[in-house]
């Protein structure tokens, strides 16, 4: 990737590791489903004030990216952080790019997996191995299943990031693909939330801690996020747009401990290393120490 792209990847990883801490707050008080809906929603309306849907807009293009990229993920995570850690949902969040390259294998014709992708998944989910450890379902309830639900999230990205490269080719800027996804998110999930939890069924209104998390969670980790993510996702392709991921950890992580008192064991650190490695792995950085040292 070009400078450029790194730079505009260190970005996003801000916004996008600060969802998880986000998200925890609003959660102490809202349902998963509510807390999707108004991510998503309160991000509509930005994006849609920057830059109004035209009347032509490719609506089952948009409803089919809002599905893969924002309900289901979004759904699957904030009902996993009802059971794990900020920072370990984070963690679970950058296999992302290895079911990305494995999607791509098998839904693309110019990214198919070489022996170096191949020691990156091994390497990455060797380290979720590590992550989740033999006794998950055998921990308090949710734990196991937390931790799946992560998982699930991550593979539903990888679908969204190998259905999105169609944005480009359709000539979508990135601002509108990121506003025709929220919008379409928004109606896809309210009767699904209204069915589900009925908020307007918990009688007084949530402290203003959750209406700032909120903010900070539909305007930061949603619009600004998803329009440096098309910027990437039209510069760099989808195998190297998950990335990022492995970024956003960190700043998970430093939120969860200091705000959270949240604390991640020494295996979940062993597991994001591995990831990490394998991260690396797909990026090239380690073929070209290794020549680099010839």
């Amino acid at each position: 990737m070009s400078r450029r792209v790194w730079i505009w990847s260190l970005s996003l990883s801000v916004p996008r590791g600060g969802s998880f801490f986000f998200a925890k707050v609003a959660l102490d008080t809202l349902g998963p489903l509510t807390v999707v809906f108004c991510r998503v929603a309160l991000a509509s309306i930005a994006l849609n004030l920057l830059s109004p849907l035209r009347r032509d807009a490719p609506w089952r293009t948009y409803f089919a990216m809002g599905a893969l990229n924002n309900v289901v993920p979004f759904a699957l995570i904030f009902w996993g952080q009802t059971h794990i850690a900020s920072g370990l949902v984070s963690i679970l969040n950058a296999t992302t790019p290895l079911f990305t390259v494995l999607v791509a294998h098998a839904l693309t014709n110019d990214e198919k997996m070489t022996g170096a992708k191949v020691a990156a998944v091994l390497a990455g989910f060797a380290g979720v191995a590590v992550l989740i450890g033999a006794d998950a379902f055998a921990r308090p309830a949710g734990n196991g299943w937390g931790q799946v639900a992560c998982l699930a999230a991550a593979l539903s990205y990888a679908f969204a990031g190998i259905y999105g490269r169609r944005f480009r080719a359709m000539g979508i800027a990135p601002l509108d693909a990121a506003g025709g996804q929220v919008t379409a998110s928004s109606v896809l999930i309210l009767p699904i939330m209204m069915m589900v939890e009925q908020p307007w069924t918990l009688g007084a209104l949530p402290p203003a801690s959750t209406w700032a998390a909120l903010a900070g969670l539909a305007l930061l980790s949603t619009a600004l996020a998803y329009v440096l993510y098309f910027r990437i996702l039209a510069a760099a392709g989808a195998t190297n747009l998950p990335l990022v991921t492995l970024l956003i950890p960190v700043t998970s992580i430093l939120l969860g401990s200091s705000f959270l008192d949240e604390r991640l064991e020494v295996r979940h650190l062993a597991g994001m290393a591995m990831i990490g490695l394998g991260l690396a792995i797909i990026d090239g950085r380690i073929a070209r120490l290794m020549r680099a040292a010839k």
